[in-house]
């Protein structure tokens, strides 16, 4: 071999010396043109015979040459000039480029491990970096023949001739594969296992979510009620539990829907007077005929949610109850007419009949219920679906005993015309301490006007909430009229209002609230008043410095200052609602044992 075909010349001499060692040279390569010429058809006689003939001579003479001296670097670009050779470079110049090189593959790793990378994209980076010519080729990584495991091959290296395994590794540079013993002394480990992939960390979450967890630790109500309930037959041994007790229990037991048939008796006595359930969702119409057995001497009963009393149960309640005088059902849905005219006439003493969501109750019971029992003060029929102005008929026979009056969201908004609850209010008014008329939407302005004022005198409970006939200036002329004293000298004085999701009611409504009844209000609903101003809103703790209970709930102009006004001014107050508030921020004024009740910010961490 010459000592010119061993130089590094030019960018292509690596690629010379690839087809060297593969044993592709100048010579195999003229011959190879040589013998696919005079393979090819000769073509028709013509002019061009002769240009072939002298094209054939020139290949002869341009082999002849070649195989005199082939020039390797014009290969790949014969119509370039050949690349000058490549100064010899220092032992220092050397070292410098190699920590270059290191340098650029320490980046290369460094971009590849990061987050967001993508794969595909360094592989790409990695092929443009590779030099052309310099590269290994493609053909050697992945393209090489898979040798049948247990075949015989010849290492690439030693020569020596093995038994191929599934750790056989091809050499490098290639053709050829190399024997365990090669492949070690090159520094690749046959035998090492692949690497796992690496797992992209899934995107941390950017917001806190409030997550509401079961508390696992019971509290000491929760334990107490389990406790009595599992030894119900023994809790005599607790002694006089006492009223207030009791009803706190009752609470606690309603508030985890805890009360069965077998631990209602906790709460029954022969002595009972009164009995307040708020829970009887599980109890079944043969307990309440045992509700009935056990407290022959009640007075007063309320149940809520009693939706399984049946036409057994108040059948009982005809026999088993004679003293009653006050009853309060929360959903009796099951109860049918005859029953409940047959309880009614039991019972001429009633003084209280209120009861909510009760669909079969009709005219003939209420003609029954007028008749049957003359003394009634409190009437609340809420929620009734055959409501309608002839029930207000019989109503009016109640005229100078009725106090509490409750026709509220009959079964269809416009059950009641205005009209006929005028009418109403001429007749029983002048006795009414509560009135509530909320959810019938044929009222209006003119119904404050010509029934409320000059009729209701006595009210110290006004609620007429979901009225949108109501407007801001109606209601503020109305209780400016209606702070005037009579000819007696007596005035009405409100305790409690509730004119809530009344959306056209503002500024004048409020103050002209506040300057008739401020002064002896208690509990206030204006919730929905979305236009009402600021000044307005934080005259409520200037003149209402009584106040326990307030909802201003989705008034738009309620922040921090109008807060912090009813936290200093109102020092009886309790309870305060602020739902829809969005003007309240984390710091909101707090106040000990003042709920605040709806402040958004403080459910975001």
């Amino acid at each position: 071999m010459s000592r010119r075909a061993n130089q590094v010349i030019g960018p292509t001499s690596a690629l010379t010396e690839f087809l060297r060692e593969s044993g592709i040279t100048a010579t195999t390569v003229a011959r190879r043109v040589r013998t696919r010429n005079t393979n090819q058809q000769q073509p028709a006689a013509g002019p061009s015979n002769t240009a072939q003939d002298e094209g054939g001579d020139a290949d002869e003479g341009a082999s002849a040459k070649e195989n005199a001296e082939y020039d390797s670097d014009n290969l790949d670009e014969p119509n370039e000039a050949p690349a000058p050779k490549k100064r010899k470079l220092s032992k220092a110049a050397e070292a410098k480029l190699k920590a270059k090189e290191k340098a650029k593959e320490k980046a290369k790793a460094k971009a590849k491990g990061k987050k967001g990378g993508d794969d595909e994209d360094y592989e790409d980076d990695e092929d443009e970096d590779e030099d052309a010519y310099t590269a290994l080729s493609k053909m050697w990584r992945s393209d090489l023949p898979k040798l049948p495991v247990g075949s015989f091959e010849n290492c690439a290296k030693c020569k020596k001739q093995f038994t191929v395994t599934k750790y056989t590794m091809a050499a490098n540079p290639p053709p050829g594969y190399l024997c365990h013993l090669c492949a070690k002394a090159s520094g690749a480990d046959p035998f090492k296992k692949p690497a796992a992939p690496r797992k992209r960390k899934a995107p941390a979450e950017k917001r806190n979510v409030v997550k509401f967890e079961e508390n696992r630790i019971p509290s000491l109500a929760f334990m107490c009620i389990q406790l009595i309930s599992e030894h119900i037959n023994d809790v005599e041994a607790l002694g006089d539990i006492g009223s207030i007790n009791m009803d706190l229990i009752a609470k606690a037991i309603s508030r985890n829907r805890s009360l069965t048939p077998q631990n209602a008796p906790l709460f029954y006595n022969i002595e009972n007077k009164n009995l307040v359930l708020y829970d009887v969702t599980n109890l079944t119409p043969p307990a309440f005929c045992t509700m009935a057995s056990l407290n022959p001497n009640l007075t007063n009963l309320r149940l809520d949610l009693c939706g399984r009393i049946d036409d057994s149960a108040i059948a009982a309640w005809t026999t088993s109850l004679p003293h009653l005088k006050r009853l309060e059902l929360l959903g009796p849905f099951l109860v049918r007419v005859p029953a409940w005219q047959t309880f009614i006439k039991a019972h001429p003493a009633l003084e209280g009949f209120l009861i909510t969501q009760s669909p079969r109750f009709d005219l003939e019971c209420m003609q029954a219920l007028v008749e049957s029992c003359p003394r009634l003060t409190e009437l609340r029929l809420k929620e009734i679906g055959k409501m309608s102005d002839k029930f207000l008929e019989h109503i009016k026979a109640l005229a100078g005993t009725l106090v509490s009056l409750d026709l509220s969201y009959p079964g269809t908004p416009d059950a009641l015309s205005e009209p006929a609850v005028v009418d109403l209010l001429a007749a029983v008014g002048p006795s009414l301490t509560h009135l509530d008329l909320s959810g019938n939407i044929e009222l209006g302005d003119a119904l404050l006007f010509k029934g409320v004022k000059p009729h209701a005198r006595q009210l110290t409970s006004f609620a007429f909430a979901d009225v949108p006939e109501l407007t801001d200036a109606g209601v503020a002329e109305f209780f400016d009229a209606w702070g005037t004293k009579t000819e007696d000298g007596t005035r009405p004085w409100l305790t409690v209002l509730d004119l809530a999701h009344n959306h056209q009611l503002a500024g004048d409504a409020l103050k002209a609230v506040l300057n008739h009844s401020g002064a002896t209000l208690v509990q206030m609903n204006i919730n929905g008043w979305k236009a009402v101003s600021a000044d307005a809103l934080n005259a409520i703790a200037k003149h209402a410095r009584d106040l326990r209970r307030l909802d201003v709930g989705f008034c738009r102009e309620v922040d921090n200052w109008v807060v912090k006004e009813l936290m200093d001014k109102c020092d009886h107050i309790e309870e305060v609602k602020v739902w829809g508030c969005q003007k309240l921020s984390e710091d909101c004024p707090r106040k000990r044992n003042v709920k605040i009740y709806g402040v958004e910010a403080h459910t975001i961490s």
